[in-house]
């Protein structure tokens, strides 16, 4: 199984890269499961429903998170409907 691990997708241009790289890269390494960290995915700061399905749309099965989560109050609900992301065990 092979596994990619992105780091940290921030804002906009994050957003746009991953989309118009991931697909192919995906497609020409064979990748099985794509997880990738999406805490400042919103703009620099925390993660909405809209960022979030971008993100997950272009084919990454699994959002991490850490801190940064918690920067947006549209991050709460986002994570407490979605399961394929991960928040923090150590933070509220």
């Amino acid at each position: 199984m092979k596994v990619l691990y992105i780091g940290d997708i921030v804002g906009k241009v994050g957003r746009t890269t991953s989309k118009g790289v991931l697909p192919n890269f995906v497609d020409r390494y064979k990748i099985d499961f794509v997880i990738a960290n999406g805490e400042n995915v919103a703009g620099g700061f925390g993660v909405t429903d809209k960022t979030a399905g971008e993100i997950l749309n272009c084919g990454v099965h699994v959002i991490t998170t850490g801190n940064h989560v918690w920067d947006k109050k549209e991050s709460i609900p986002c994570i407490a409907k979605e399961d394929r992301i991960l928040r923090p065990v150590n933070y509220p």
